[in-house]
């Protein structure tokens, strides 16, 4: 029996297999678009067995800025309309603007749209205040550092079926307003948040409070001057916002805002999160320290790893939470961690297991003894401390300079120094020495061992 003289249920079951293959892969998302546009051109009886199937076979049109789009509309039929365009703003800005436009026109039809390096023709108000009570799907992004600002009735001022919400280098400081009614909403990135875009700590948490469903939340600013304005901060209110789904949280900006989004918000769910924190002098976060005990995230850590970089230094309690200060030189890397771990971290009394991985193309010897001290101070139940072979020759002076009461005070209950990379030099050993005697003779060794191999991966 030939493929066309088959039961028309198996056709279908085969048209399925054929579509999910065919597929245009936006963004994570699947679209079937050319797969069934394949067959229905095969013969009548093939075009009705998927016509009579859209369900099934997941029919939708994908409108594309290099696509006829008004012809589109006029040959198949009103099936769902995916929106995908990649825009080249210094070769063609405006390529197929016309074409996005046709597909917008279709209200009712669209589900999901996907522009990238957006043109800001396609942000003024006229195409951007168009009400798209079928979408599913937002993401947009520009290139453009003065991308002008979606305004405050975007989308009609409500989205009803939004699922997911990204925005880079967008502004959309009216962006409150529309969260109001994107109650199923589960994914909410912003950004590369210009400072246009800016956006209170307060209506922020205001936003979030109706969005019982939400999965993850991405918030990137773009630099130090989006930051909560301390002249407005109030004291951390009694009741908080609870959002029961959130199980993702990553951040990128100030202490300070985050503070005042922490004091205000429970997440009891919270399974993983990453906090990235611009440069500044001083780091106080006890709102993100009590934040992060409210959650499951963090319970008796027994080991961690820290990440020296080229521009941003990292600690990582855990798999599921990870700390990130973004500044160079290196001596302002290890005084920033220290504050930052002293303030959101300290103290861990089940912490037993400390990596530190330099992973820096140069290492500047600019680090003082006392900045090491300062940082292995906050470590009272260390047992095992795993250094690379550049980061022990700055680690061991320091050790080497303590004595009296302070050698006990330090790393009381270290039991293990590992060196990892190339074996050690003379020299390097000798300038533990008077550490590993002395802590010997009180009764508190310490074991310096050499581990071949080099730095291990990011954790």
């Amino acid at each position: 029996m030939t493929i066309e003289k088959l039961p028309g249920d198996v056709l279908l079951e085969i048209f399925v297999h054929v579509a999910r293959r065919q597929v245009d892969n936006v963004d994570g998302q699947r679209h079937h678009e050319d797969g069934w546009r394949t067959l229905v051109h095969v013969c009548k009886r093939w075009r009705s067995i998927v016509f009579s199937s859209p369900r099934r076979l997941d029919l939708q049109l994908l409108c594309t800025n290099k696509r006829p789009v008004e012809k589109l509309l006029d040959i198949w039929p009103p099936l769902p309309i995916y929106i995908c365009a990649f825009y080249n703003a210094r070769k063609s800005p405006l390529r197929g603007v016309t074409n996005i436009v046709a597909a917008l026109e279709q209200q009712n039809r669209v589900r999901g749209i996907w522009i990238f390096d957006v043109p800001n023709s396609l942000l003024n108000e006229s195409v951007a205040m168009k009400s798209l009570p079928a979408l599913t799907t937002l993401v947009l992004s520009s290139n453009d550092e003065k991308a002008p600002g979606l305004p405050d009735l975007f989308l009609g001022g409500s989205a009803p079926r939004l699922r997911t919400i990204s925005l880079k280098g967008v502004p959309f400081p009216g962006l409150g307003k529309l969260l109001l009614s994107a109650t199923d909403l589960v994914v909410l990135s912003l950004d590369d948040i210009p400072h246009s875009g800016y956006i209170s700590p307060e209506a922020m948490v205001a936003s979030l409070s109706s969005l019982t469903r939400l999965d993850l939340l991405d918030l990137r600013f773009r630099s130090p001057r989006s930051r909560a304005v301390r002249e407005n901060r109030h004291p951390s209110p009694l009741t908080r916002v609870v959002i029961p789904a959130l199980t993702r949280l990553y951040f990128t900006g100030d202490s300070e805002y985050l503070e005042d989004i922490m004091s205000r918000i429970d997440a009891p769910l919270l399974d993983k999160m990453n906090i990235t924190f611009f440069n500044q002098l001083v780091f106080v976060t006890p709102q993100l320290r009590h934040f992060i005990s409210r959650t499951g995230i963090f319970r008796a850590p027994d080991c961690a790893h820290i990440f020296f970089d080229d521009g941003h230094v990292t600690v990582k309690p855990s798999r599921r939470l990870s700390l990130r200060i973004l500044c160079e030189p290196s001596d302002w890397q290890l005084s920033s961690l220290s504050q930052l771990y002293n303030s959101a971290l300290s103290p861990l009394p089940t912490l037993e297991h400390l990596e530190v991985h330099n992973l820096l193309e140069y290492w500047e010897d600019d680090m003082e003894n006392v900045q090491w001290l300062e940082l292995l101070h906050l470590l009272p139940s260390l047992k095992d401390l795993v250094l690379s072979g550049k980061t022990f020759r700055l680690v061991a002076p320091a050790l080497n300079e303590l004595d009296g009461e302070s050698i006990t005070e330090v790393l009381p209950a270290l039991q293990n120094i590992v060196i990892q990379g190339p074996q050690p030099s003379e020299p390097d050993n000798k300038a533990i020495g008077k550490f590993i005697a002395t802590r010997q003779l009180l009764g508190s060794p310490v074991t310096v061992q050499h581990r071949d191999g080099k730095d291990q991966d990011r954790y």
